[in-house]
């Protein structure tokens, strides 16, 4: 999914609130009476607005100029925006494309460095909403510094909000472009895979605890699109633990995990090739794809559709 679901946490410690105080003013200084009036100016005078995935309206003066990325899959989709020499700061795990490697790091999506962030001088932040501590993002907010609230639900999402940030960066018609070619590559599986035969699937997003994923997660809408039937998708919680007996007694014809490059080289399907009465495991339909792709909502979600996508329809042949 990722976007992606970050199994590593940050390393990055928060300032004490004594010496954070003093690094805000020492680097904003009279800065940060921009930004006050930054807030309270009439939108009228805005030069840039759009509005952001929580229902704000995000307004600048001017396309931004220094942004920070609060997530990788962020980071993504503002270099296929057209505004990735913008970004100035980023979190750990943001490696694609490979000049994202060379942007300097404000901690991780779980755990930020907030003085590092000042330091940089951003004119615009564009955060994470599910994936950022609501309690660092109330941080943020009270330094006054713009934010964008990304949170895309279903694939439809990703060509919006490509476009939003690059009229926030003042790169629309590159933007716009990327969008087109997304949109129009997400037709093109949505055409094929349209009326293929259902699959039942267990999605597992981590082995222990087990977690697993219910229908309104972004990953929901990707096994949507390839005709997969998510066995735990009328759970209310996002990402929900569940147990071993509920996977067997729902006795999916799949399941799916991500991997990335393990040390052990394990894919977390061990669980299940011990309970060969199983109809994933009888089959052979215990299926591993590649996180970076299927975890980040950015363009190359699609290549991990498509991924899924062609394993049920392999699944569909064995039958």
């Amino acid at each position: 999914m990722n976007a992606r679901i970050d199994r590593r946490t940050g390393r990055h410690t928060l300032a004490t609130s004594g010496a954070f105080r003093a690094a805000v003013a020492r680097v904003l200084g009279g800065t940060s009476i921009f930004f006050l009036a930054l807030l309270t100016a009439p939108a009228a005078q805005a030069v840039v607005s759009v509005t952001d995935d929580r229902g704000s309206s995000v307004q600048l003066p001017e396309p931004a100029k220094r942004i920070v990325s609060l997530a990788p899959h962020i980071t993504e989709l503002l270099f296929a925006a057209g505004a990735g020499e913008r970004v100035v700061g980023t979190t750990e795990f943001s490696d694609y494309p490979a000049a994202a490697k060379a942007i300097p790091r404000v901690g991780s999506s779980a755990l930020l460095d907030l003085e590092r962030i000042v330091q940089l001088k951003p004119d615009l932040i564009v955060v994470w909403g599910h994936g950022t501590p609501e309690a660092q993002l109330d941080r943020l907010r009270s330094l006054g510094l713009p934010l964008f609230y990304n949170e895309p639900r279903v694939l439809n999402d990703v060509p919006r909000d490509i476009l939003q940030l690059g009229i926030l960066a003042g790169t629309e018609p590159q933007a716009r472009q990327a969008a087109d070619v997304f949109s129009t590559r997400l037709a093109g599986l949505r055409s094929r895979y349209a009326d293929r035969r259902p699959v039942r699937l267990f999605w597992q997003v981590w082995e222990h605890p087990l977690l697993t994923i219910s229908g309104r997660h972004f990953i929901g809408d990707v096994i949507r699109l390839c005709g997969g039937v998510n066995v735990f998708e009328a759970l209310p919680a996002l990402v929900p633990a569940v147990a071993v007996e509920s996977v067997v007694a729902a006795n999916p014809e799949a399941i799916i995990t991500t991997t990335t490059d393990a040390a052990d080289g394990s894919d977390g399907l061990d669980t299940w090739r011990k309970l060969p009465s199983l109809a994933a495991t009888t089959r052979g339909n215990l299926i591993a794809l590649d996180a970076d792709t299927i975890h980040r909502a950015s363009p190359r979600i699609l290549d991990g559709a498509a991924a899924l996508c062609e394993q049920l329809e392999s699944v569909r042949a064995g039958r």
